[in-house]
């Protein structure tokens, strides 16, 4: 079941250190966070992490954020082939992550094929 409040993020698990301000490498080359819904997230993972061990999906309070979030249009519109192009906007964060939002940080490994499957989601 996911959380309307809820949005999420993909990260390595080297990168996220729990109680501390997130900053990813978009924030300082785009300006912005990558986020995403629930509904978006197995397209970004198998667009962008396929094969990818080591992750973590981060689950994130929007009411708890401190950084300004805007709802746009994906900045790299790539997807696999054979599937549509994202017609929702994507939420990106204008700031650095700050972990009194984040309720939760899930094991994101892909399966044997190198897709993705959603963990249990809050």
């Amino acid at each position: 079941m996911t959380h309307p409040n809820r949005i999420y993020h993909i990260v390595a698990r080297n990168d996220w250190q729990p109680g501390q301000a997130y900053r990813a490498a978009s924030l300082s080359k785009e300006g912005f966070i990558h986020l995403s819904r629930a509904d978006q997230v197995l397209q970004v993972a198998n667009a962008f992490y396929l094969g990818q061990s080591g992750l973590i999906l981060l689950a994130i309070d929007v009411s708890c954020l401190t950084a300004e979030l805007r709802w746009e249009a994906p900045s790299h519109p790539a997807t696999p082939v054979g599937t549509p192009p994202p017609v929702s906007p994507f939420p990106h964060l204008y700031g650095p992550l700050n972990p009194e939002a984040v309720t939760a940080a899930h094991p994101f490994e892909p399966r044997a094929d190198g897709t993705f499957k959603l963990p249990f989601l809050d």
